[in-house]
């Protein structure tokens, strides 16, 4: 499949069917557009809100976001707000996951010896924190509480999501506080 396209229409193309790659390049496309303010907010939300109905599409979204140098992406414009608010299930699942993936591979890096990656993790931990902030979905504290829970006492919901990342003992403690400080 060839990168998502501007259309000849106001809104931005994108495909019924999307891999988390084209994802990605479709969201630094979206990322430029907005930063050269080539798009108005009900052409970011449209857009955004179509990308993050989809579980490949939320997940490049929010890979790209969160990770992307542009100093806009630390204040959430109310278009990014309202787009993400519009999937609910997929975003809180989402925001909740990289809260606790980027407390844990903080540790990791900095295990490493690592400070740039580590700090790039922090970064994606404060842009994520925000975002719960500002979103308000009832979703994340309910899916937070659940991963908590897995991550205190080794069973649960999310603790598949734990094992496969191989997640230890300090990293377990530490999506525990981040939970607790961001979210409570």
């Amino acid at each position: 499949m060839s990168e998502p396209t501007e259309s000849t229409g106001p809104t931005l193309l994108i495909p019924d069917t999307l891999t988390f790659e084209e994802a990605i390049v479709f969201t630094r496309s979206l990322l430029a557009q907005m930063e050269q303010n080539n798009l108005s907010e009900v052409e970011t939300e449209a857009a955004l809100a179509s990308l993050v109905s989809r579980e490949n599409g939320a997940r490049g979204f929010f890979v790209t976001y969160l990770t992307d140098d542009r100093p806009f992406a630390d204040q959430p414009s109310d278009a990014i707000v309202r787009a993400l608010q519009s999937s609910p299930e997929i975003v809180a699942e989402l925001l909740v996951k990289n809260l606790a993936m980027s407390a844990a591979m903080a540790i990791t890096h900095r295990r490493n010896q690592n400070e740039d990656m580590a700090q790039g993790s922090d970064r994606v931990q404060r842009r994520t924190a925000h975002l719960i902030q500002r979103v308000q979905l009832p979703e994340v504290s309910q899916k937070a509480q659940m991963l908590y829970n897995s991550a205190k006492t080794g069973a649960g919901e999310y603790q598949g999501f734990l094992d496969r990342w191989g997640y230890d003992v300090e990293q377990r403690q530490a999506i525990q506080e981040v939970i607790h400080l961001k979210l409570a």
